[in-house]
């Protein structure tokens, strides 16, 4: 059996060597900024992409892709199971107990993203949308969009800042949306075009300053109640506009972050109590978006912290007339090291029909100044799939993230709330450096796709190694495995339960790995 295994290990190196060559047209071009890993920089000219990823030939063999802090990106090989498993961490997959649907992984287009890809050459500009949304990048399927201004604007502003415009006459989409939103949104449409699907979905910052208490766009003021109904058909004129454009909207969440207008927050804000958006969405914008046709659109409630679950969705879907109009709850990842992910199973369990889905995570946020963008930071990175792994494990239909795009110092943004960035735009050389962070959302985005499901697994031991299953459609399984020590950690997999085969590997400390099977 040892010389069996040592065959093994000889197939994969052999594998990962041919394959890493066909895939990639180049390789990672590796720039070092002082932090625990690197970045790759892209160019018009110069870019790694993951390329086409083969499929295991049948249950004799597996395929992996691998990254690591200290080399690989996308590392591609194929490896041969073993009839027996070794002696480290056991993983155990049990496609028969199926969980929820994926909806999906991506960004959001802001207009800071928008502005920063905007200052590249037509060249890079399409280098990085592709690395994105093309079939050989990551493929990223649902995205965000603010509707109007946020904090990653250069102004707060609406699409109606006319006061007293109740009617709603003045009502325009901005000069962002004409040059920093939409045309990247229609090339990221047209990238994936024939070969997946991708989803927009809205977010509200601010009504109009003069349809709040305070007048103003920040601060703390809440929606007039007299403008409830104006708001409403704010926002489907919003859904027609980018419509009309020739990108639909797929759904709308009805507030980002609505507990932060209750404080002076310093950048656009709406304060909304459940009892009031219960009352708003039954009785205003639930009808509105129906008489529009729009009634298709997914509606979704919280778009804030895990800490709010399940008391603030539970106050709004008790009652059954606004139950009808809601689809999901959405959160944010900004206090989920201090609330435990089993928030998310019991909000499931209490309205199992209404998904849950994440729709903000960035890094940096609460960094020092100087340190909002780590260049090359593996630790952020490993954040990110920390976080994935807990939410989709515990019912999130998939994971948002924040900014797809900002510049070295984590903006632009009107108030100086810079953050980090998978990808990180460098105008003045006409590249861009894609952070470990992108490739933590590649192992997720570019294999768990739209309607594949979550499954059941069984980890020995979870101190170091972490791990997300799913299977697809067509019964192949995929392991996303995550190894948070410094030292490597022998791994065997079963991909079914009472299977007699495994997957062994020796997963190297600091790595993240997507494994595919034949079932």
């Amino acid at each position: 059996m040892a010389s069996r295994r040592f065959f093994a290990v000889k197939l994969v190196v052999f594998y990962l060597a041919v394959l890493a060559f066909y895939t990639s047209a180049q390789e990672c071009n590796q720039q070092s900024f002082g932090s625990d890993s690197f970045v790759c920089v892209c160019s018009g000219s110069s870019c790694d992409y993951i390329g086409d990823v083969p499929p295991p030939a049948d249950t004799s063999s597996f395929t992996i892709v691998s990254s690591s802090k200290d080399s690989d990106r996308f590392a591609v090989g194929l490896g041969t199971m073993d009839s027996l498993q070794n002696s480290g961490v056991t993983i155990t997959v049990d496609p028969s107990v199926r969980y929820q649907t994926m909806m999906g992984f991506g960004g959001a287009f802001t207009d800071s993203t928008g502005f920063n890809v905007a200052k590249l050459s037509a060249e890079t500009q399409e280098s990085l949308l592709r690395s994105y949304f093309a079939p050989e990048g990551i493929r990223y399927s649902l995205c965000r969009v603010p509707i109007a201004g946020s904090d990653f604007s250069t102004r707060p502003y609406s699409y109606d800042d006319v006061p007293g415009d109740v009617n709603l006459d003045n009502f325009a989409l901005a000069e962002e949306d004409y040059l920093y939103k939409l045309p990247f949104m229609k090339r990221a449409l047209e990238l994936v075009s024939g070969t997946s699907d991708l989803k927009f979905f809205g977010s509200p910052w601010a009504p109009p300053a003069w349809m709040k208490t305070n007048g103003m766009a920040n601060g703390s003021g809440s929606l007039l109640t007299e403008m409830w109904g104006p708001y409403s058909n704010y926002l489907v004129k919003f859904i027609s506009a980018y419509e009309e454009e020739g990108v639909p909207i797929w759904g709308i969440t009805t507030q980002n972050e609505p507990m932060t207008g209750f404080s002076d927050w310093p950048w656009n804000t709406c304060a909304w109590t459940a009892e009031d958006q219960r009352d708003w969405i039954k009785t205003n914008l639930g009808p509105a978006f129906v008489d529009a046709g729009y009634d298709d659109v997914k509606i979704m409630v919280l778009d804030h912290n895990r800490e709010f679950l399940p008391d603030y969705p539970a106050a709004i879907l008790e009652d059954p007339e606004t139950y009808k109009y809601v689809d999901g709850i959405a959160v944010h990842w900004y206090s989920d090291n201090n609330d435990y992910p089993d928030r998310l199973t019991s909000t499931h369990d209490l309205f199992p029909d209404k998904f849950l889905l994440y729709t903000e995570s960035c890094e940096g946020w609460n960094a020092a100044p100087g340190n909002r963008v780590e260049l090359g930071s593996w630790q952020r990175a490993q954040n990110y799939v920390v976080n994935i792994i807990d939410d989709v494990t515990h019912y999130s239909t998939g994971w948002v993230d924040w900014n797809m795009a900002l510049d070295q110092e984590g903006g632009p943004n009107w108030v100086s709330n810079f953050v980090d960035s998978p990808v990180i735009v460098n105008a003045a050389e006409d590249t861009f450096y894609k952070q470990p962070m992108f490739y933590a959302m590649g192992h997720f985005s570019r294999f768990v796709l739209p309607g594949d499901v979550a499954v059941d697994r069984s980890i020995s031991d979870e101190s170091q190694i972490r791990a997300a299953t799913f299977v697809k459609p067509d019964g192949t399984v995929v392991a996303v495995i995550l190894n948070m020590a410094e030292e490597v950690v022998p791994v065997s997999i079963q991909p079914s339960v009472g299977a007699d085969f495994y997957a062994n590997l020796m997963v190297p400390g600091k790595s993240l790995h997507t494994l595919l099977f034949a079932v």
